[in-house]
């Protein structure tokens, strides 16, 4: 084999293998060109693609453009206006900021640029198509922003071409790089066209009420139906946006949108916070929904560990860990039956009918309410708790307290109504303002039961066991620096762990409830976790599933004949219970059906 000698590659060559780094798919020139214009301050972008983007993508901003002497270095790589020094690198603000995304798209399409810098009189074009050379610059009117335009993308490399797939493929992956823009600027006004027919128009949302209309715009309105819109700051992280309700669950992680300083990033560590956040009240093999801004200190971040700049690196990831897992699983546990009954009467971002549909459901006759049901029923409330069933001491301590409450605390309708009736030995059916409500009474038990028990434990504190014969177990050198470093990370929830060698660990006391689980393998994976994430939350589960199977069976069964005072009784500990609209598997406890739902089961007013 011969030799080779070690040569400068041509600038052409460097700017195709950064584009392989950059450019892969329609999309990723989209979502490039894109952060550019948000980067110059614009307003409004208007997109247009032919072909799913294969055959053109041209891309409008009214940002303040580009200076004329500076388009020859636009197009060269490692030229930016985005940052000047090393300082500017470590607390960048910027979508982008390597230089590299204008040569590498030039260097495998046609692109012409034209634009006018904020101070110009008269704007300017020029154009690339994979050469080293940049043709001379030409006067053009335009007005102060960038025109850019990609044409016959991958023409000059086939090899990459025949890797693109067909128009529709293309097109919803780039479809997806808009609508992500779109929810991390809601100050931009976006327009998507695809082969000249307007896929959408968003007008830029300054308010709650714009901003969830295009929420559901992008992501359906059944999510902003069913979303708890959170606001939450602490040692300089604030997290605002909308998380979907437990009962608003996907079979797949496709409406999960994480932002990070504007950025959309996917991240291992903030997948891992949301969904320990949602580990006790969604059904299992089902994905939450979400659309989440974290805004932290852009120093305690590290925006360039991927070319993309797809993935970020926490300096301080066990706080961000914490921090996600707190407030979204304190946001969730605060959602009451009083949030959520009567949601589409209150909630602006329920109010996004269009003008004709919205014409239609004021015109059409609606049934009346009947003075009957709840305004009867509470003399006849009161009446059973003045004289209490003596069933009802069968019955848990929660539902002698509920039977117990002053009929003055009766004046209003709760939120869950009163009950009317049993059914089947399963569901409660109660009556409140808004229409009916049916609950399945042994999931709703369940919770509360749960709930309780978790309450007491931790009132109480977790009671120990010691082992007669202490556990063995094999671990890393780092896992078993990570024991003798941070002995009260197991020592708090009852574990006594000794370091016997720099790769064996001694389990000599366990927690009394887990004395029957499989503690080395728990042991390793909490360890797992500390090593890969900063912390574990794999001890509480485990406490926590055992807890649920004693709630479970300590809960009212089905067939269990309640009477109206026991009935209401646990409508009243629902309505203060912690997470009580889902059981201990995720499953709802009750579902809401308002008068207009059942106008359209009996087909009233059509």
């Amino acid at each position: 084999m011969n030799p080779r000698r070690i040569k400068r590659l041509s600038a052409v060559l460097t700017n195709q293998i950064a584009a392989g780094e950059v450019v892969e798919r329609p999309a990723s020139v989209v979502k490039e060109l894109l952060e550019n214009s948000i980067d110059a301050g614009a307003t409004q972008v208007d997109i247009d693609i032919e072909q799913g983007g294969i055959k053109s993508i041209i891309i409008r901003d009214d940002g303040s453009g580009i200076h004329k002497d500076d388009l020859p270095l636009a197009l060269s790589r490692h030229a930016t206006s985005k940052i000047y020094s090393l300082e500017e690198l470590e607390t960048v603000g910027s979508l982008g900021f390597r230089g590299e995304a204008l040569p590498s798209i030039s260097s495998v399409s046609r692109l012409e640029l034209k634009t006018r810098f904020i101070d110009d009189e008269t704007g300017w074009k020029v154009r690339a198509d994979g050469r080293d050379d940049v043709l001379d610059l030409e006067p053009v009117a335009h007005p102060v922003g960038t025109t850019i335009a990609v044409h016959d993308l991958f023409f000059n490399t086939p090899a990459r071409r025949k890797f693109l797939r067909t128009e529709k493929t293309e097109f919803t992956h780039l479809e997806e790089v808009v609508k992500r823009m779109a929810l991390g600027r809601f100050d931009l006004g976006l327009q998507l066209k695809h082969n000249g027919k307007q896929v959408f128009r968003l007008p830029a949302a300054t308010d709650q009420l714009s901003m969830e209309k295009r929420v559901a715009t992008i992501c359906g309105k059944a999510f902003i139906d069913s979303a708890v819109h959170v606001e939450m700051s602490a040692a300089g992280l604030t997290l605002r946006g909308w998380v979907g309700l437990p009962t608003f669950t996907r079979s797949q992680a496709d409406l999960q949108y994480f932002f990070v300083n504007g950025r959309m990033v996917k991240d291992r560590l903030v997948t891992h916070a949301i969904r320990q956040a949602y580990q006790d009240v969604i059904y299992h093999g089902r994905h939450p929904a979400y659309v989440l801004y974290l805004s932290l200190d852009p120093a305690l971040v590290d925006v360039n560990v991927h070319p993309a700049k797809s993935e970020v690196r926490f300096r301080e990831g066990r706080l961000v860990h914490d921090f996600l897992f707190r407030s979204l699983h304190d946001a969730l546990a605060q959602v009451k039956p009083e949030q959520l009954v009567g949601k589409e009467s209150s909630s602006p971002a329920l109010n996004l009918t269009s003008s004709m549909s919205g014409t239609m459901a004021a015109s059409r006759p609606e049934q009346q309410h009947m003075s009957l049901a709840v305004q009867e029923s509470r003399p006849a409330y009161q009446s059973v708790f003045s004289a209490p069933s003596p069933r009802t001491g069968g019955m848990d301590a929660g539902f002698a307290m509920a039977a117990a409450q002053s009929p003055a605390e009766q004046e209003r309708v709760p939120p869950l109504g009163f009950a009317i009736a049993q059914l089947k030995g399963i569901y409660i059916l109660a009556e409140n303002e808004q229409g009916m409500v049916l609950v399945d009474m042994h999931a709703a038990h369940e919770r509360i039961t749960y709930e309780r028990m978790k309450t007491a434990l931790e009132g109480e504190g977790i009671r120990a066991q010691p082992l007669l014969v202490p556990i063995m177990v094999a671990v890393s050198e780092r896992e078993s620096r990570l024991v003798e470093e941070n002995p009260e990370l197991f020592s708090q929830f009852g574990f006594e762990l000794d370091v016997m060698g720099p790769e064996t660990i001694a389990v000599r006391q366990v927690p009394a409830l887990l004395r029957e689980a499989e503690v080395s393998e728990l042991i390793r994976d909490v360890l797992s976790d500390l090593v890969e994430l900063g912390s574990s939350t794999r001890i509480q589960e485990k406490r926590n599933e055992i807890l649920a199977t004693m709630a479970c069976h300590g809960s009212v069964r089905a067939n269990r004949r309640l009477t109206i005072a026991e009935m209401n009784a646990l409508l009243r500990d629902m309505e203060r219970t912690e997470r009580s609209g889902q059981c201990n598997h995720g499953r709802p406890t009750w579902v809401q059906l308002g008068l207009g739902e059942l106008d359209k089961l009996f087909l009233r007013g059509q």
